[in-house]
């Protein structure tokens, strides 16, 4: 990618992950035509002198905290799968300023009439929430995974504990590598106040937050740790809906059993 030529070697490392979870999320259905949106958190990977030398600011309300962030962000209505071969044009890194009162596009944007996701803010508290916790998670993706977002339909999901052992009693590496589980969120309207609060209330305590009839979003230390995330859970809602299908319950794993998996 000859775009990427610019950038500090630490910010073409994660553009690269970005772009090559796009196409799984593609190839697997969840990111149909502009649906899903990405970020990365940058701050701190930028020289100071690059960040002042953009002088052209857009206004937009952030929260305070925000001010002086660094972030990698795909467009809105832009298609995920794009990010693929021409991530410059449908994604921009974007700093806020000092008085986070307007953004500056550092990189990319290319593509006419270029605006962040409609999902910025909700994006941006997540960001704000991982640093003030130390959480080490800088990359953020939603998506609408196929099975999670069917079980999003059902009664389990209004339980939340019965759904995570619904999922986690089907692999033990569900259990192993998403041991925090799924926060169910009720439903709330796309790019609102309301959407991003469900959201930060469900990752103060699992590593997936699945948004009733919409999707499902994960953070993690870079893109891949994010998808991996995704990709658990999904496959325990798959494997659950598939005994279904063929019309049994499973019995899964026992409760003892899972306690067992998490010991050292």
């Amino acid at each position: 990618m000859n775009a990427l030529k610019s950038l500090p070697a630490e910010v073409v490392k994660h553009i690269y992950q970005v772009s090559e979870v796009a196409g799984y999320l593609w190839e697997k259905e969840w990111a149909e035509k502009s649906s899903g949106n990405i970020s990365v958190d940058l701050s701190g990977l930028f020289p100071e002198s690059t960040i002042n030398r953009i002088k052209e600011e857009v206004p937009r309300d952030f929260p305070k905290e925000a001010a002086e962030m660094v972030l990698f962000v795909t467009g809105s209505g832009c298609r995920l799968r794009h990010l693929v071969d021409r991530v410059d044009e449908v994604a921009a890194i974007i700093a806020v300023n000092q008085t986070a009162s307007a953004y500056s596009v550092l990189w990319g944007g290319k593509s006419p009439g270029f605006k962040p996701t409609s999902e910025l803010r909700a994006h941006i508290k997540i960001h704000l929430f991982n640093a003030a916790n130390h959480t080490g998670r800088k990359a953020v993706v939603h998506a609408h995974p196929t099975e999670l977002v069917v079980l999003s339909h059902h009664k389990l999901f209004k339980d939340e504990a019965l759904f995570n052992h619904s999922l986690w009693k089907m692999c033990p590496e569900i259990k192993l590598y998403v041991p925090q589980g799924v926060g169910c969120a009720g439903y709330a309207r796309y790019g609102t106040e309301e959407l991003a609060n469900l959201t930060l209330e469900g990752l103060t305590n699992h590593d997936v937050v699945l948004w009733e009839k919409h999707g499902a979003l994960a953070t993690g230390v870079d893109m891949e740790e994010a998808f991996d995330f995704l990709d658990v859970a999904n496959k325990g809602a798959k494997l659950l809906l598939l005994a279904w299908s063929a019309g049994f319950d499973p019995e899964g794993l026992s409760p003892e059993q899972l306690d067992d998996l998490m010991k050292p």
